[in-house]
């Protein structure tokens, strides 16, 4: 036998003692009287539900706007610093490339003043031959002016 079958037995049909054609219980109704109760606990849960969605939607919007406050103090303030931190992020290149145009200017300074060292040496042989040669010129072919 089974559950189903085992479970009409008990199924209300009409008074005791009268004909199987009696008039069958109500069901819907009965279903309506048993589900009433529950189903008006229900709305109150669903109105205080919507209440929270509410309350919450509320809580959200304002958790927003606050963000959005904060957002925008700190954009404000990382804009604000952003020249001092470039200049202290720039400072190690600008001293390394000062050091290196420092170095560059002195070896220039000393590659000038080796060729004018060595231009000071080699003159007074290059005046003396220039004189030579503008007297030879002067003199003649053969040296006599």
């Amino acid at each position: 036998m089974s559950l189903r079958d085992f479970l009409t037995r008990f199924r209300p049909t009409g008074a005791p003692g009268a004909a199987v054609t009696g008039v069958p219980a109500d069901r819907a109704a009965e279903r309506a009287a048993e589900l009433d109760a529950p189903l008006t606990l229900l709305t109150d849960v669903q109105q205080e539900a919507a209440a929270i969605r509410v309350s919450a939607d509320r809580a959200a919007a304002a958790i927003r706007e606050s963000a959005a406050r904060q957002a925008a103090g700190i954009v404000a303030a990382a804009r604000s610093q952003a020249p001092q931190v470039r200049q202290e992020a720039t400072t190690p290149f600008r001293r390394a490339a000062v050091r290196e145009a420092e170095e560059l200017r002195a070896a220039g300074e000393r590659a000038a003043s080796l060729v004018h060292e060595r231009a000071r040496e080699r003159m007074t042989a290059m005046v003396e031959r220039a004189v030579a040669d503008a007297l030879r010129s002067a003199c003649g072919p053969g040296g006599a002016p």
